[in-house]
């Protein structure tokens, strides 16, 4: 046993390498097979198709025609076949010729042809069995009975009767002169008094075409359909006048022309349907070429069915047939208009589906190719589409109006005109191949002609509230593409379904208002100027300054007309958006949302709003931008104590100074709020952009009547509309900013920070009091004086101070003894504006052309210290009553003046200090003109996001646009408040 395991282990292991070796070859095998075709089976051999390569064929056999199996060579009878192979066998010389099935050898009564079978002479058949299928000895030669009853003429070996025409005409089944045969039927002669045009033309190519299409049957459909009344004729006559766009002219012989002349000719026979456009055994082409007929068909019975989008009596379901004809004239079927018929396009059935729900506006479009669309529509199909109106079992069908764009009436596209021009029809067809092929009907189109642009238009009928709406509209308009490559050509197609109702009486209205409120505008613009007047101390009547009166004026009302412009627009798309948008307001339909054509005036007063809005704007900012400042520093010396200084090589004594940096910091507190708003302008844009993308309220700009904000991504997206889109963003936009202001005002001035406020009490605190003129003799003060005498003081004494106010240990801080209050609107005498300008020359000169500045004047830095201390002096003695000629009163204004922004009272003697509790000293900041940054920003939001249909870029854009004017009003003001207060522009950081 032990000297026997090592040679079995051995044994196996020798078996698994020899198992190994011989599966090596197995897993390295590779499946390649060489291509082969028919075509490359040389002679006696065919294409296998079990083993896909050629294979010999047996003896006297040769390939058959289609090249995948073997047939006996001629001479050769089919002796057995199993269905995968045959055996062959030679006729014998008594029976040389071979049967037509194949199977066996006959005797013939004459020659032979060259597959060695049978031949007969013209107008006989070949008889090779007797009725019971039994072999003759010698196949016959029976001639068919032409005459009186029989009419029979040979048809694969049968006699069958022949065409009824012939027979009708000539009484035999011959078709003889002066008899015309065209398309297997015999005419007598003058059938048609006219000879027929077999030419298409197109006229986008300013190509015409004979059509071999034409030119077999458009003779014999013509002649049929007048003589015999031949439907089918019928049918095919008028699907070529289809395929010729329904064009009439001049020439009566093309197809159209001809259909009119049978239509006119069978007056006789009535009409169908008690319609009478619709001639009995012809079909409905035209409706008639009555000027304004149009308007008739179109605009006058709205249909007898109302729809509703509420829910309970939901009702907006669009039911579409339509009857198809094959090219020849036969009836196909009928069929649901969906899915791929009408819509080239490919797509979900989802999708497809979308067009035939009421209220839902559709497109789609996409580029085909115009290989795949010859290949897919050998032959045109013809359609008549009809409204489905069934309400109950008694199914009605309306016909629908097809308005033809490519249809010519004597040269001229009428259906390209006013609609009173119109020239409406009934048939259609999408794609046709075929009335372009010159000479051969299975040769190459030179043109096809492709229905690129496909739309249904339903109109409402308004003032009933039922929800009805007129007939609806098709228009088609074909495209013309000439075949130069069929592989990289391409063409556009689209199929839409909008909805229109007549916006004359709303746009009306809208102008009314637009026409009140912008008179109403130019009354408050004329206030406004006044009290610009009057606030430069200027005279009312001025002739020298008429033009900047009149440029201010235009200044003001721009404004105020961008504000009307924005209440107007806004409104609007409010109104669209709620009315449009929930279903309970539409019992049944009542609005339609406008078509983009009838948007454009909308548009154009968004835009109006917003250049208005933003010379309001940059005028604001101007404004701002050039208001003069001053920071009057009541901190005066503790003590009389002298110090010593050094001054050109000899010691001097100088009371001790006054600290700057209190005037520099106010200075830079107030640099820091000139673009403080009341809202956060980032949290605004992305709490906007959250709502409109994440949440989905965009969904509720889209054309349809659905109010859902989000969408399976199956189901179709209809187009944006611009009045609901600029009705959503603007809303919003409102909304949130709105919000923002009630928080900020509410809850974070009162328990958090209020910066205005905190400005005030800093100034109260610093013992600085701050004068703004934004015009020429009114401005705004905002005392500081402090009710503890000092600010220049240590930690300890700053608290103790505090303390003791708080406790009421201290006087009150108002500008007037037992008062608090501490901003006001000054109203200033021009003699107290020309002694402020007088204290300003010197630096005006200093920084005005160099050739007005004084050499010998003292050096900047002591002319800006001079003047500061002198202004500082002035203004400080003027505010304490020390000049009776500068004197002022303390007052407040009245309701009406505070409203209206205007003062009735002039400084002619004495200044006027108005009482301002609401800190109005911000209108020349960021923060009082929340408003008016808010539209700005809604509308430069609003206008590009209709210009770019994209909300994140409108987002990003606006956030960008606060950015720029943000850094532009902090630069340049801080430079204005470095110039006008005298403070180092370099310690405002």
């Amino acid at each position: 046993m032990a000297t026997g395991t090592p040679r079995a282990e051995l044994r196996t292991l020798s078996l698994a390498i020899l198992v190994l070796l011989e599966l090596r070859p197995l897993r390295c095998q590779e499946f390649v097979l060489s291509f082969q075709t028919a075509s490359d089976c040389g002679d006696g051999q065919f294409l296998d198709i079990s083993s896909l390569s050629c294979a010999k064929c047996g003896a006297n056999q040769r390939a058959s025609a289609t090249g995948l199996s073997c047939v006996c060579q001629p001479g050769y009878r089919v002796l057995t076949d199993n269905g995968a192979s045959i055996t062959c066998q030679q006729c014998p010389n008594e029976r040389p010729a071979v049967t037509q099935d194949g199977f066996a050898c006959i005797r013939c009564p004459g020659s032979l042809s060259d597959g060695r079978t049978c031949l007969c002479p013209k107008g006989s058949i070949l008889v090779e069995r007797d009725v019971q299928a039994k072999l003759l000895e010698e196949a016959r030669c029976e001639t068919c009975y032409g005459g009186d009853p029989a009419f029979s003429v040979p048809n694969n070996n049968r006699c069958e009767r022949c065409q009824p025409t012939l027979i009708n005409t000539t009484a035999s089944c011959l078709c003889n002169l002066p008899y015309i045969l065209a398309g297997g039927l015999c005419f007598p002669p003058n059938a048609l008094p006219i000879n027929v045009n077999p030419i298409v033309k197109f006229s986008q190519l300013a190509l015409l075409v004979q059509s071999a299409w034409f030119v077999k049957n458009l003779y014999s459909s013509s002649a049929a359909c007048l003589v015999f009344s031949n439907l089918t004729a019928c049918q095919a006559l008028g699907n070529m006048c289809v395929m010729n766009m329904h064009s009439l002219s001049s020439v009566a012989s093309d197809a159209c022309g001809i259909f009119n002349t049978i239509f006119r000719s069978t007056a006789a026979l009535g009409s169908t349907k008690d319609i009478s456009y619709w001639r009995a055994n012809l079909p409905w082409l035209y409706y008639g070429d009555q000027p304004g007929l149009a308007s008739l068909v179109l605009q006058t019975n709205p249909l007898p069915m109302g729809f509703s989008f509420k829910r309970s009596n939901k009702n907006t379901g669009i039911k579409l047939l339509s009857a198809v004809y094959n090219v020849g004239g036969e009836f196909l079927r009928w069929e649901k208009v969906g899915g791929g018929n009408l819509q080239l396009c490919p797509d979900t059935a989802v999708r497809q589906r979308a067009p035939y729900t009421f209220g839902t506006a559709y497109r789609e479009s996409c580029d085909l190719s115009v290989a795949e669309l010859l290949h897919s529509h050998p032959e045109p199909l013809f359609y008549d589409v009809f409204m489905d109106l069934s309400q109950g079992e008694d199914q009605k069908l309306l016909p629908i109006p097809t308005l033809i764009l490519n249809q010519q009436y004597n040269g001229r596209f009428i259906n390209q005109e006013k609609m009173k021009n119109w020239y409406l029809s009934r048939r259609m067809f999408v794609v046709d191949t075929l009335s372009a092929r010159e000479k051969d009907l299975n040769a190459q189109p030179k043109v096809i002609r492709v229905a690129a642009d496909i739309k249904i238009r339903f109109q409402l009928v308004t003032g009933t509230l039922k929800g009805q709406v007129f007939p609806p509209q098709m228009s088609v308009s074909y495209k013309e593409v000439l075949i130069t490559d069929l592989n990289t050509q391409t063409i556009s197609v689209s199929f839409s379904v909008e909805y229109e109702m007549d916006q004359n009486e709303g746009r009306m209205k809208i102008d009314t208002a637009l026409g009140v409120m912008g008179g109403v505008a130019v009354l408050y613009s004329l206030l406004k100027t006044v009290s610009w007047k009057r606030r430069i101390a200027s005279p009312l009547i001025d002739i020298l300054s008429g033009a900047g009166t009149m440029l201010q004026f235009l200044l003001f009302y721009a404004g105020d007309l961008a504000n009307v412009f924005f209440i107007i627009t806004v409104g609007t798309g409010l109104y669209w958006l709620i009315f449009s948008k929930v279903s309970m307001a539409q019992q049944f339909v009542f609005l339609l949302l406008p078509l983009p054509a009838q948007e454009e005036w909308f548009v154009t007063y968004i835009c109006c709003a917003f250049a208005l809005k933003t010379l309001q704007f940059l005028h604001m900012l101007v404004l701002h931008l050039s208001v003069d400042a001053f920071f009057i520093d009541w901190e005066r010396p503790r003590s009389k104590a002298n110090r010593t200084v050094q001054a050109a090589g000899e010691t001097k004594r100088d009371s001790s100074p006054i600290s700057i940096w209190r005037t520099y910091f106010v200075a830079n507190e107030w640099n820091k709020i000139q673009t403080t708003r009341k809202i956060s302008p980032t949290f605004q844009v992305m709490a906007v952009l959250f709502l409109l993308e994440v949440v989905g309220f965009s969904n509720l700009a889209l054309r349809d009547p659905w109010s859902t904000l989000q969408r399976p991504p199956q189901a179709y997206t209809p187009p944006y509309s611009l009045t609901l889109r600029y009705g959503v963003a603007a809303s919003l936009w409102l909304c949130i900013g709105l919000l923002q202001g009630i928080f900020f005002t509410m809850f974070h001035e009162r328990f958090v920070e209020d910066k205005i406020r905190q400005f005030v009490d800093l100034c109260s605190v610093s013992n600085i009091s701050v004068l703004l003129l934004s015009y020429r003799c009114f401005g705004y003060y905002i005392h500081g004086r402090s009710v503890h005498g000092h600010a220049d003081t240590n930690m300890e004494e700053m608290n103790t101070n505090l303390k003791r106010e708080a406790e009421s240990l201290r006087a009150q801080r108002g500008l007037l003894p037992n008062t608090d209050t501490q901003t006001f609107e000054i109203a200033i005498t021009n003699h107290l504006r020309q002694q402020y300008d007088r204290i300003r020359e010197p630096l005006s000169r200093r920084n005005g052309p160099s050739r007005l500045v004084d050499a010998t004047a003292a050096n900047p830095f002591e002319q800006s210290t001079r003047a500061y201390n002198t202004m500082n002096r002035f203004l400080g003695s003027v505010i304490d009553h020390a000049h009776r000629d500068m004197d002022y009163i303390v007052k407040d204004k009245l309701m009406f003046e505070r409203v209206i922004g205007m003062e009735f009272l002039e400084p002619s003697e004495k200044s006027i200090f108005y009482n301002d509790e609401s800190c109005s000293f911000t209108d020349v900041l960021f923060f009082g003109n929340e408003a008016t940054l808010l539209i700005f920003d809604t509308l430069f939001f609003c206008v590009v996001d209709l210009g770019s249909q994209s909300f994140i870029l409108a987002a990003m854009l606006t956030y960008i646009e606060q950015m720029i004017f943000r850094l532009i009003r902090s630069a340049i003001g801080r430079r204005n408040l470095a110039n006008k207060t005298l403070v180092d522009q370099r310690f405002l950081i």
